[in-house]
């Protein structure tokens, strides 16, 4: 869509002259187009407006007048013309400091007349209305711009700057205004800056008047300095053209720009200069000046609005119209296209003579300009806009669009708005807005599929309708509300849906399907409607919602669509082609082969629905008054009646209530309209506004309520009170009164009261006595009315009344009479009958309250009447409430039946499961029955199995084609030959119906998969066949596709035998089989696709070899494949067809075709022959390397020195890898050093995991790589790489301690370590000569050297060397912590009170705490010569008692005693008495007074142990006679004990 401008520029081409020159002096002052284009306005010296039409024709002229006519017509210039935006009035400003406004009209027929005028304080010196902008701009020469309003008839400054004001012009698009000033000054004002920011107020200095001043693309300025100076909208200077020193150019007068701002004409002396701006550059042009001898000075210039001419008027008077474009086409000699600018083109239909100006608002260059849609639209693109117009109706459009290439496609069968489909998404453009209403994602382009409606009806409360119907899917419509921009509705359909259309209000879709059927789809319900099950044609009748339709050989109307169900069908021959709607009439056009007949359908029907739509009230009667009266037309007149009252319009309404008979509403809206015309006529308002009125039709429509605030808000009481009257209805007249305090009140409720009696109202009456509170009164009334619940109710509410028995029995009598058994009841209860109040509520069937009272007074009653209650209410069929009753009765059986016949099958199934076996079979077949009827199979099968008829659930099962469940069951139930015989024979007649897959699922359930494999394999459906032996022999798969591939081999069936063979995974075979039939491309296809690029290389190159010579490089070339076929033959081993191709076509392939050969015949051991082959491929090094592999050394150095000196170390290197593969290392080095290569025997020592020597090569050779190595080394044995040798560990350190680094030496002794090494002698001995390089060369590392080795050495259990090596640097406390860690209890000791006796109490405390937490008897012991006291306690805790017992006696009596008594107290309380008494008989009791309780308790045990032996006795004795010698005290402590005062002497 690029164009190149340069060839684009504008040219200005004289088309006429006007008005002729005079000889003089006489100038033209102003000259101004109508922005319609149609009428020029050209002002002379003389002050006489002349009027030209579009054609350059004069068809007018007025004189002006002057301000004042006292001064004369002489005594003004006019300085300036303008016309209005709507082209209807012209401004001319006059010098005489007045500006008249005359109305000319559209026409030439008007009469001119003078509108306004508005004076000023100054001479007018210009004039500008700017588009869009209500108010005209005057600029004085007092310096002042104003504005003036038409329509307030007023003006007012914008703005003052004192300066003489030279120039006004506005911007493009009339917000804005500029103007020039005699101090040079250029000001800016806005109107509305569109929020651009832009500065107002004066914006740039000029270098001189601005006579010639002009807004366009930029502000463009001239004057007498003859510059053209282009100023940005900064003010800044962006362009200059100076013509100063050109002699022939005069001073610029005037200027004027393009509609479109792109383009300038500046008016000089004899010239016309004219610049063009280019957006795409962002400069303005010159293009070539058009000079015009002896028309002298142009002071006027004025641009045509649709920007194709330019009049210019001169000092000598005459004036001179151009045509201005950039260039003229024409499209298919129909349009003519005229570019007058680059973001305008006027298009002119050459045969109607129809113009319509297409312009960019945006100021975008256009291009491509095409006419479409039957020569009615248009169709432009800019680089960024697209730019549709309608050419009837004028309206253009101009919206954003991106450049996709010229893919989009138009399509313009809507009237209203153009469809645009690119790339999956429709776009709807309405014609006339510049924004795109719409955009969604469809991939359905058939115009026939979408249906836009854009306001084409009007309706009543809707502004705005715009609706889309398209399809997303085939089949699913989704509507759009346009204005909103959100989809309202979405239809899911069962069918492709192949036709849809809106109606015109969109509120109605019509669409049909595939299946040619017709449906309908309210979219504000959401409810869809099949109409029509077989349509040819449809479509709604033009401007109303009545369908017409095709189904075979009838026609179908629908005049209300709201009731689909009402058709109108008439008999017909033919299809229908058309629906014509005109003058009245609307015909359905129907071609019957030979001719076309019309089908005039009924238009009143047709127009009373559009009359309703559009809210036409009038045109609907009209319409209905024309029809006869039917039901349908009857449904009219009353849906109008209902809607023409809701609207007011009260004469329609008594029209449509009279048309349908309604006597009374139609008498009563004439007086309604009496009123309101009587009101109308008195006030000249809307008399439907009147109260009265507006209350008579609230009493019309029943709100009562309404009509009485009406009344109330005019103080209308009486009438209020009146009208309830005349409904009769007293008591909201009574209520009116009394909110109103009305004085007749009183009279008003005895008037009521008393009308109530003479009319028999008692129960009226009966109702005011209880609300005046005489309620004896109210129940006498109601008994009289015969209503005993009224009068029951009102004693039931009074308890003064409850007391008077007669009354109550009376009412409750009267009520039994009535059969009003409950509130008879309620009364005998209230009065205490409650025998009475139980039969009264149990004939009443009123089982509650009769429960209620037989739980409290007759219990014995309350199961029966359970039963009952359940009884009566199955008699009503309420069989769920039943089921409560019942089982409260304890009738489970009955209310197991209730729940079955109320569909409680739950319940149903709770109450069965609760009763026995014997009574829950019964019901379990009927509830399975149900979960079969509501598909719960599993439930079903589940209680037949309960039921036990397990043949009913496998019919169940067979029913419903659930084979696998049937099976499942049958088995149970069925012996399995009679199984697999059902379904066999079941899968057979399937099987001969067709149902191949129905049959397969019985075969494979009866697990004869085989049966359908023959089935699908006689029926020839290999593909199932071959699903089912990939389930069912999934071994024989590969098996059954090479079979049938075989077989449709044999049967010329290529196609379906390659298919096989490769789900065989044996392509090849397929190659092969497309070989034999000589089907070489099958066969390189087959090849390509499934084994790859080498595959097909292999049978292009079978392909060519078959061929041979020229043919075969022909062949591969054209395949592409001449290198790749070179490199196979050589690839594999076709040496002589390799060097055939080459020679032919590639000679540069030959060396690389000998070191393929070469190689080949090393692989086959022909070295000397490879060797020539090596030499011709100029790879002499290869062949080095091929005897270097087979260790021929001297062939290898002999070629290596003939052909390849470079490689006689390759060979040295080569027999070195081999002497270190025999571990030949002396060897190995030997033949690197001669090669120069020592860095080699450094790595492979290293690879070989001989760290020395690797050092030592190094150290000799390469030192400066020893330190890296030597890191690296130190990495290797920190790995984890399990045990190493000895040497290998001590190598770094003893090379680091022969080169005297002492500090690395010690690390790298230290670093050995146990995961390293297992040997813990070794392990120590490197310890300790770290240790003694430290103390000897690093003393100041020693200590914590020390350290490191002595945990290290703790570690392996070595405490007592580490322990020395402690005491060898002096620190004792650390060595004797090693020694007690090591258990060296003597050495800690020793080195304790040898070498620091402050710590001999620490190691015995120590030690103690070490023989306390071992434990043992040992351990004891040990303590005891410790510390007697804790080692016995030790020995206690333990339970040693005998060994504490044996050593207490060597401390002692005193610590014997207190062990003896601790050991006794411990066999009392392990019950054993006779041993405590043991241990004191032996060891002796002595007569301390803390023993006393322990003698105490051993007495008191061993008096309840039962018949001891004599001997127990006998100690006993001697045990207590003892202690009572040896202490005289023992009498009271014993005083208490009758027994052991038997033993005292007298």
């Amino acid at each position: 869509r690029l164009i190149n401008t340069s060839r684009r520029k504008m040219r200005l081409k004289h088309l006429k002259t006007l008005m002729s020159p005079t000889d003089g002096a006489f100038r033209i002052t102003a000259v101004a187009f109508s922005p319609n284009s149609v009428k020029l306005a050209v002002a002379t010296f003389d002050r006489v407006v002349h009027l030209f039409d579009e054609n350059g024709e004069k068809r007018d002229k007025f004189a002006c007048k002057p301000a004042e006519k006292e001064y004369g017509k002489e005594s003004f210039q006019v300085s300036s013309l303008a016309f209005s935006p709507d082209s209807t009035t012209l401004a001319v400003g006059q010098t005489d400091n007045i500006v008249f406004l005359y109305k000319l009209g559209e026409g030439w027929t008007e009469k001119k007349s003078i509108i306004n005028k508005f004076f000023q304080d100054s001479a007018v010196t210009c004039l500008v209305w700017p588009v869009q902008q209500p108010a005209l701009i005057i600029g004085l020469a007092d310096g002042k711009v104003r504005a003036a309003s038409v329509k307030a008839k007023r003006t007012h400054t914008i703005y003052n700057t004192d300066q003489y004001v030279c120039s006004l012009a506005a911007s493009p698009n009339g917000k804005g205004i500029i103007s020039g000033h005699g101090d040079n000054s250029i000001v800016r004002y806005f109107f509305d800056d569109e929020g651009t920011g832009a500065v107002q107020g004066q914006i740039a200095k000029h270098s001189c008047e601005p006579y010639a001043l002009c807004w366009g693309s930029s502000i463009v300025a001239a004057g007498c300095d003859r510059k053209v100076v282009m100023y940005g909208d900064d003010g800044k200077v962006i362009q200059q053209f100076d013509y100063s020193r050109e002699a022939d150019e005069k001073d610029f007068m005037c200027a004027v720009a393009s509609p479109t701002g792109q383009s300038v004409v500046m008016g000089s002396f004899n010239r016309l200069r004219v610049y063009n701006f280019s957006p795409r550059r962002g400069v303005w042009d010159e293009a070539k000046s058009k000079d015009i001898p002896n028309l002298y000075t142009i002071t006027a210039l004025a641009w045509k609005k649709d920007g194709s001419r330019v009049a210019a008027g001169s000092l000598c008077g005459s004036i001179e119209l151009f045509d201005c474009a950039l260039k003229r086409s024409v499209y298919q000699n129909k349009f003519e296209m005229t570019y007058v600018g680059l973001s305008q083109v006027i298009v002119k239909n050459l045969t109607s003579g129809t113009r319509i100006n297409l312009r960019s608002h945006y100021g975008y260059e256009i291009d491509n300009v095409r006419i479409m849609g039957r020569d009615r639209y248009l169709v432009a693109f800019t680089t960024d806009t697209l730019l549709l117009g309608d050419l009837i109706s004028c309206k253009l459009s101009e919206v954003a669009w991106m450049n996709s290439g010229g893919n989009e496609k138009f399509f313009f069968e809507n009237d209203s708005v153009c469809m645009v489909f690119n790339a999956g998404e429709l776009t709807l453009i309405e014609y006339g807005l510049s924004d795109i209403l719409g955009t969604v994602r469809t991939e359905n382009m058939n115009p026939h599929q979408i249906s836009v409606r854009i306001n084409e009806r009007k309706q009543l409360g809707v502004a705005d309708n715009k609706k889309l119907a398209y399809l997303v899917d085939l089949k699913t419509v989704a509507i759009v509300d346009l204005v909103i921009g959100t989809t309202v509705a979405v239809v899911n359909h069962d069918v492709k849906v192949d036709w849809l259309e809106l109606n015109e209000t969109g509120r109605k879709l019509l669409f049909r399907d595939k299946q040619l059927r017709l449906h309908l789809f309210d979219i504000p319900g959401e409810s869809k409607a099949t109409i029509l099950n077989y349509c040819t044609y449809v479509q709604w009748v033009p401007l109303s919602d009545v369908v017409v339709a095709q189904s075979r050989s009838q026609l179908c109307v629908w005049y209300n669509i709201d009731s689909p169900e009402q058709v109108t069908t008439f008999p017909m021959k033919g299809d229908i082609v058309d629906i014509e709607r005109n003058e009245g009439r609307t015909d359905v056009m129907v071609n019957e082969g030979v001719g076309t007949v019309s089908y005039t359908l009924d238009e009143g029907l047709i127009e009373f629905r559009t009359a309703i739509e559009d809210g036409d009230y009038i045109r609907a009667v009209v319409f209905l008054e024309t029809l006869e009266l039917s039901p349908e037309t009857e449904s009219m007149w009353r849906t109008l009646s209902e809607l023409s009252l809701k609207a007011k319009q009260i004469l329609v309404a008594e029209r449509c209530y009279a048309a349908v008979g309604d006597v009374a509403k139609a008498r009563y809206l004439r007086e309604v309209n009496k009123i309101a015309s009587y009101v109308a006529a008195e006030t000249g308002r809307d008399g439907t506004d009147h109260f009265m009125v507006r209350a008579k039709l609230a009493i019309l429509n029943k709100e009562f309520k309404l009509a009485e605030s009406i009344f109330m808000e005019q103080g209308r009481v009486n009438e209020a009170m009146e009208m309830y009257q005349e409904l009769h209805m007293w008591d909201e007249s009574i209520g009116v009164a009394e909110a109103a305090g009305h004085p007749e009140l009183e009279t008003l409720k005895s008037s009521y009261f008393q009308h109530l009696m003479d009319t028999s109202q008692e129960e009226r009456a009966g109702e005011l006595r209880e609300g005046q509170g005489d309620y004896m009164g109210a129940i006498n009334l109601y008994m009289k009315a015969g209503l005993p619940a009224r009068a029951a109710r009102v004693a039931l509410e009074h308890s003064e009344l409850t007391g008077v028995s007669d009354v109550m029995e009376r009412i409750a009598a009267a009520l039994m009479k009535a059969g009003l058994f409950e509130k008879a009841g309620e009364m005998f209860e209230r009065v205490r009958m409650h025998q009475k109040a139980f039969e009264a509520y149990r004939k009443g069937k009123v089982y509650r309250r009769a429960r209620d009272v037989a739980r409290g007074t007759f219990p014995n009653e309350v199961v029966n009447l359970e039963e009952e209650w359940g009884d009566h209410l199955a008699s009503q069929k309420q069989w769920d409430k039943a089921i409560e009753h019942f089982i409260e009765a304890g009738r489970s059986v009955k209310a197991i039946e209730a729940a079955i016949q109320s569909k409680q099958w739950n319940k149903a199934i709770q109450i069965v499961e609760m009763q026995e076996d014997s009574v829950a079979v019964r019901y379990f077949r009927q509830i399975a029955q149900h979960f079969a009827s509501i598909n719960d199979y599993e439930a079903a099968e589940r209680y037949y199995v309960k039921a036990g008829v397990l043949k009913d659930a496998v019919d169940m099962y067979v029913g419903v084609n659930m084979w696998e469940q049937a099976h499942k069951l049958a088995v149970g139930c069925m012996k399995p030959e009679d199984v697999a015989t059902l379904y066999i024979s079941k899968a057979q007649d399937m099987e001969s119906e067709g149902k191949y897959r129905e049959a397969e699922r019985l075969y494979v359930i009866v697990n004869e998969p085989d049966l359908a494999i023959n089935m699908y394999k006689t029926i020839k459906q290999y593909d199932n066949m071959i699903r089912l032996v990939a389930v069912h022999h999934k071994d024989l798969l590969t098996d059954t596709h090479l079979h049938l591939a075989k077989e449709m081999e044999a049967e010329g069936q290529q196609r379906q035998a390659e298919h096989h063979y490769c789900e065989a995974g044996d392509w090849r075979a397929a190659v092969n089989m497309y070989r034999a039939a000589d089907m070489w491309e099958e066969s390189y296809r087959v090849a390509k696709s499934h084994g790859g690029a080498s595959a097909a290389k292999q049978v292009a190159y079978l392909w060519a070899k078959s061929l041979g010579g020229e043919s075969a490089v022909k062949l591969l070339t054209k395949f592409g494949l001449l290198d790749a076929a070179v490199d196979y033959a050589a690839d594999n081993s076709s040496f002589d067809f390799a060097f055939e191709l080459a020679r032919a076509a590639l000679r540069n392939k030959l060396p690389e075709i000998h070191l393929k050969y070469a190689m080949y015949l090393e692989d086959e051991g022909k070295f000397a022959e490879a060797e020539s082959e090596f030499i011709k491929a100029n790879k002499p090094k290869e062949a080095v390397l091929m005897y270097v592999h087979g260790q021929d050394w001297n062939s290898a150095q002999r070629v290596a020195e003939e052909y390849d000196p470079s490689s006689v170390a390759d060979v040295l290197v080569g027999q070195a890898r081999v002497a270190f593969e025999r571990k030949d290392y002396q060897a190995a080095e030997s033949f690197l050093l001669r090669a120069h290569r020592p860095e080699l025997a450094v790595k492979f020592y290293k690879e070989a995991g001989m760290w020395t020597d690797s050092i030592r090569v190094a150290r000799d050779y390469v030192p400066n790589k020893l330190p890296h190595l030597q890191k690296e080394y130190e990495i290797y044995m920190n790995s984890s790489k399990g045990i190493r040798s000895k040497g290998d560990l001590l190598s770094p350190a003893k090379t680091w301690e022969q080169s005297g680094d002492y500090q690395q030496a010690i690390g790298a002794y230290l670093k050995i370590t146990v995961q390293q090494n297992s040997d813990y002698d070794f392990l120590a001995n490197c310890w300790d000569k770290a240790v003694e390089l430290a103390m000897k060369f690093v003393p100041e590392r020693a200590t914590a050297v020390v350290g490191t080795v002595c945990e290290r050495l703790a570690a392996i259990e070595r405490f007592e060397q580490a322990a020395e090596l402690y005491l060898g640097v002096e620190m004792v406390k650390e060595a004797i912590d090693m020694y007690m860690k090591g258990g060296l209890w003597d050495q800690a000791k020793r080195t304790a009170a040898q070498m620091a006796p402050q710590y001999a109490d620490y190691v015995s405390t120590q030690y103690k705490g070490h023989l306390t937490s071992t434990g043992g008897a040992d351990a004891a012991a040990m303590l005891v010569g410790e510390d007697p006291i804790a080692g016995l306690d030790m020995l206690a805790r333990q339970g040693q008692w005998d060994k504490c017992i044996t050593m207490a006696q060597k401390q002692g009596a005193g610590v014997l005693n207190k062990y003896v008594a601790m050991y006794a107290t411990h066999c009392i309380k392990s019950e054993k008495p006779v041993d405590a008494l043991q241990l004191f008989t032996k060891y002796g009791a002595p007569p301390s007074a803390q023993n006393f309780n322990i003698y105490k308790r051993l007495v008191l045990d061993l008096f309840s142990l039962s018949s001891p032996p004599y001997k127990v006795w006998a100690d006993l004795r001697d045990l207590l006679y003892t202690l009572v010698r040896r202490h005289s005290v023992l009498c009271s402590a014993f005083s208490k004990c009758c027994i052991c005062c038997l033993f005292l002497p007298d």
